[in-house]
């Protein structure tokens, strides 16, 4: 049975795209680019299911729907850009079934230039038709912000920007159907500018306030009052806040090895993150110090894994490098993740503390590196020996915070 969309890559971008469009009332075919988990709960599911949502079972399929939206992940690859295979080997399989009059938009993060240079070529060269004449090609950044409850995939604008002004229109049409508002971009680099913006935007962000985290703590200074006390100003400023590293999907992009070009600030930026889970050990190691115990056989809880809160997302999670280090100076690590039922790290699996308060209580150190809903933090401050706060959520003075 046809398709009025077709979402190839059912991973962090194209998942949440598919639930959207399901929810609009539009018949969607999900089709796997590879072993993208499914992060979806049975009831979910079955929602999705009973709203029109069916599983590709052949990519013959593919040739039958009105838009096709490219969302296969693109990793970081060994020249630190993205990793072009999975959109190449969606783009391929497309291009076999591509038939005249289809819409086709990219999702994936990409270098700009990408739409035209990388997948217009592999569509054109596929299915012998002709981008802007035969079919539409255009480009959209993801803007999906997984457990996010106020901004929606309805209520939050989609930047579009197509090959043609008619591959434009053919895109805005689609989107228009999921969301309030569609915003045109000129054409494909822009809009795949728009992404390389936002994305740097949020690592640079975090980057200045990570190295505030550190100086202010150097210099005795309370940082989280510092950000509680600068957000009221109401213009020109907007409050970031520190932790133990940045996780998630989207990767910094810094255009190294891309047409020569390298965003410095960016490339600074990663260097400031990448150092946050040392800075964590750093600051573990003095707290046991300063209570006469070492790292060394020491009992290290830690509390939330994932890289978001309230999420079973562990993509780039600091809680990995920051639990290596640990062991690498013989700490004993455990965790706790009302999200998280097993945790493995080098191929070791970690203890998980079946009851938080008694495990809290009977570590050494305790630090919370995501801070759950289901957490309660006050409780928490009580029961644990010594808390190291990564996320400045516990009450004031109940912890030692990052």
């Amino acid at each position: 049975m046809p398709a009025d969309l077709a979402v190839i890559g059912l991973g962090p971008y194209g998942l949440p795209l598919a639930q959207a469009a399901v929810a609009a009332g539009i018949s969607t075919l999900g089709y796997r680019t590879g072993p993208e988990p499914g992060p979806l709960s049975p009831a979910e599911l079955r929602r999705m299911l009973a709203g029109g949502f069916r599983h590709a079972t052949s990519p013959a399929e593919l040739g039958r729907v009105r838009t096709a939206v490219i969302c296969a992940p693109t990793p970081r690859g060994a020249d630190g850009g993205p990793d072009l295979s999975q959109v190449e080997a969606a783009a391929r399989t497309l291009a076999a079934r591509l038939r005249p009059h289809t819409t086709v938009i990219l999702e994936s993060p990409v270098h700009p230039g990408t739409t035209e240079e990388f997948l217009r070529p592999l569509l054109e060269e596929g299915s012998g038709l002709r981008a802007g004449r035969d079919f539409h090609l255009a480009y959209s950044p993801s803007r999906v912000d997984p457990g996010n409850r106020d901004f929606t995939p309805a209520n939050t604008p989609k930047v579009i920007g197509g090959l043609t002004p008619a591959c434009t229109e053919s895109a805005a049409a689609f989107y228009g159907r999921l969301t309030e508002k569609v915003v045109r971009a000129r054409g494909p680099r822009e809009a795949e500018t728009v992404q390389l913006l936002e994305t740097n935007y949020r690592h640079v962000n975090i980057a200045l306030v990570n190295e505030m985290a550190v100086l202010c703590h150097d210099l005795g200074v309370d940082l989280w009052d510092v950000i509680r006390c600068a957000e009221t100003k109401p213009f020109g400023f907007q409050a970031f806040r520190p932790g133990p590293g940045v996780g998630g999907h989207a990767a910094p992009q810094d255009l190294t090895g891309h047409a020569g070009r390298t965003l410095r600030m960016v490339e600074l930026a990663q260097q400031v993150n990448s150092q946050m889970p040392r800075y964590v050990i750093q600051r573990a190691t003095a707290l046991l110090n300063e209570h006469g115990k070492s790292a060394r056989a020491a009992r290290v809880l830690l509390l939330g894994v994932t890289y978001k809160p309230d999420l079973a997302d562990q993509q780039s999670t600091p809680a990995q490098e920051i639990a290596v280090r640990l062991m690498e100076l013989g700490a004993s690590v455990s965790y706790h993740d009302p999200h998280i039922p097993s945790w493995s790290v080098l191929d070791r699996p970690v203890p998980r503390a079946d009851s938080l308060y008694e495990a809290a209580a009977d570590a050494d150190l305790t630090i919370l590196l995501q801070n759950h809903r289901t957490y309660d933090l006050q409780g928490l401050s009580v029961k644990a020996q010594l808390l190291l706060d990564t996320r400045g959520t516990t009450p004031t003075g109940a912890a030692h915070r990052l």
